[in-house]
């Protein structure tokens, strides 16, 4: 849902750009909001963003256009990174057993084309109203905290103070022990932050929502990050457990200079990819937040220059690829991925990292750029 309209959105997926433009004129007659993508693979990294409340997907694409193989997988990825997220499946080649393999997959529902558009509408309807209690019966009460957690987090993808920022999301549970924010400051600087607290489920969720509440509070400090996470650190550690604790990442851009006035709280260290090609780490410049109550947070500085950009990432996500001995997965996929692309990239990245196998952890993945017009 589009947070500053109240306009419920839609993925529409399909490989034909004609039933796409026909489905989002359908749609938009109806006051839905869409986005369209033409791949599965382009499916799972727009919606890794989680922005939408339904989406409709084709069956078949370009190599396999009648068995419905791709889009069972695609139901598949769709459903591990968005079960709260109803899923339609549509079909040219429609038959009793593809639907019934679609619903095993995780669709909620299943259209044949062509299609009626009464009846179409009739069942986006349905399910884009339906409440999470009718969705997952089993898991209510979760589908209803995961649901109330992403309201607490900001638009995945907007500009301000001459930065375009995005932020994709994948909770490797019903809820998510990441965190992630925008908080504006000014007409020229606007602070981000990035974290990810020990613990899975609903203990870890709860303590987000308390440091996210603490970083809220403390407005008057948002533009003084080693003063607000000194404060910040000493109210986490008097509300948790000894054993509880929170990697962080806040910054401080300034849209004048272009500069980002920092404190890295053990968090996996952000990458500046330079338009040259090259790189820079934003090393920790601090311990993590909650473990110790008197601790001095560091600042640091760096500039990005008008076609730099910035990753911050979780652990989910420099942890995924199991396979990686030396530890340089992340910043070569960010540096390969981020020659190519810079508008989609922290989907992209966050949808490779959840490629590699079952996921095991929260992967969240935010990318930070300088306008085109500033």
């Amino acid at each position: 849902m589009d947070q500053q309209t109240g306009v419920r959105k839609v993925l529409v997926v399909d490989d034909q750009q004609d039933v796409r433009e026909a489905l989002r004129l359908l749609l938009k007659g109806s006051g839905y909001r869409t986005e369209e993508v033409g791949s599965p693979n382009a499916a799972l990294e727009t919606a890794a963003y989680g922005d939408h409340d339904l989406i409709v997907v084709d069956m078949n694409y370009t190599w396999d256009t009648t068995s419905g193989e791709e889009g069972l997988r695609l139901l598949d990825r769709l459903r591990a990174q968005r079960p709260e997220t109803p899923v339609i499946a549509m079909t040219g080649w429609s038959t009793i057993e593809l639907a019934v393999e679609a619903m095993h997959h995780g669709a909620c529902d299943f259209i044949p084309k062509p299609w009626d558009n009464r009846h179409f509408l009739s069942i986006v309807k349905k399910h884009i109203d339906a409440s999470p209690e009718e969705r997952r019966p089993r898991d209510a009460e979760l589908a209803i905290a995961r649901k109330v957690q992403r309201k607490l987090l900001p638009e995945p993808r907007f500009s301000t103070c001459g930065l375009d920022c995005e932020c994709a999301s994948l909770p490797a549970g019903d809820v998510s022990g990441d965190l992630y924010d925008f908080l504006p400051i000014d007409g020229d600087s606007m602070a981000f932050v990035l974290g990810d607290v020990c613990g899975k489920g609903i203990g870890a969720a709860l303590l987000v929502a308390n440091l996210l509440a603490t970083l809220r509070s403390l407005e008057e400090l948002a533009r003084h990050p080693s003063r607000l996470m000194d404060r910040v650190n000493r109210l986490f550690f008097q509300s948790t457990r000894p054993e509880h604790f929170a990697t962080l990442f806040y910054g401080v851009y300034e849209a004048g200079g272009r500069r980002i006035r920092y404190v890295n709280c053990g968090h996996p260290p952000p990458v500046i990819l330079r338009s040259d090609n090259s790189f820079e780490l934003l090393e920790a410049s601090a311990t993590v937040l909650g473990a110790f109550k008197e601790r001095g947070f560091q600042e640091a500085s760096v500039s990005l220059g008008r076609d730099d950009q910035l990753v911050v990432y979780s652990d989910g996500f420099s942890e995924a690829n199991l396979e990686d001995e030396n530890g340089t997965w992340a910043v070569e996929t960010i540096r390969r991925l981020g020659s190519v692309k810079s508008v989609g990239l922290a989907g992209t990245l966050a949808n490779e990292a959840a490629s590699l196998g079952p996921q095991l952890d929260d992967i969240t993945v935010m990318s930070l750029r300088p306008s085109a017009t500033n």
